[in-house]
């Protein structure tokens, strides 16, 4: 069996043996536990996600606690899979509390010049990114129109990312406005609470701050505090979601 044959024979058995029992998975623990369970090993973390990797396949799950905009990243790399400039994405599970977990085909990072170049390409857009831009915007427009705290597009490099052949593709895309939504939390809870529904943002304060640094527990536990007192008077005087 050659080695193209071994990396598909083992996707085949994520997609058989694993991604079934993570359709019945409710949190980001569940889908961390079954995973590390299974083999799967750490293999990069941001400020909103963990990413675990399948052993001996190229294939990798993107874990988050709490993401809004995970349905419009999935719906992205669905509607532009005939583009070729997108991940692979073998399943995507929308999780109890606001996370999302997506399982897609692993890839490695690409060098500053090489991915700004990309990008630059993508924002005229060139020719060959014309298809992908189309829907990248037409699914932005919905996420800013849908959804609270989205951001603009973003242009971080580090969002161009190399398949094992050598093709770059565009990946997350789309993200929440962190700052201003954290903002909100910590100095109008009441608001807060009355947007984002309390079944979405159990996870809030959960997500990791690899890039930006730790995130102090007792930070943490003040802001989870401000969020449960602004849901006790919101049940008391019958406030609804704006």
């Amino acid at each position: 069996m050659d080695d193209q044959s071994a990396r598909t024979g083992q996707v085949d058995r994520v997609e058989t043996a694993v991604i079934p029992a993570l359709r019945t998975v409710a949190t980001y623990q569940d889908a961390e536990q079954l995973l590390r369970a299974a083999g799967w090993t750490d293999c990069g973390a941001g400020d909103w996600a963990f990413a675990l990797a399948a052993p001996g396949a190229d294939v990798v799950a993107r874990i988050s606690p709490f993401d809004p905009v995970g349905p419009y990243t999935a719906r992205l790399y669905r509607e532009a899979a005939t583009t070729g400039l997108v991940p692979r994405l073998l399943l995507h599970r929308r999780l109890d509390g606001g996370g999302d977990l997506q399982v897609m085909q692993r890839l490695e990072d690409v060098p500053v010049p090489e991915a700004e170049a990309f990008l630059a390409r993508f924002a005229l857009p060139a020719p060959e990114l014309a298809d992908l831009a189309q829907i990248v915007g037409r699914l932005h427009a919905d996420a800013q129109r849908e959804l609270a705290w989205c951001g603009p597009l973003d242009g971080n490099p580090s969002n161009v990312m190399r398949t094992r052949s050598g093709r770059l593709l565009l990946t997350d895309p789309y993200y929440a406005d962190g700052p201003t939504l954290y903002a909100a939390a910590e100095q109008d809870p009441d608001r807060f609470v009355t947007t984002i529904p309390a079944d979405q943002r159990r996870g809030v304060t959960q997500i990791p701050l690899a890039c930006s640094g730790p995130w102090a527990a007792e930070d943490r536990e003040a802001l989870r505090l401000r969020i449960q007192r602004a849901d006790e008077r919101a049940a008391t005087t019958g406030l609804t979601l704006s």
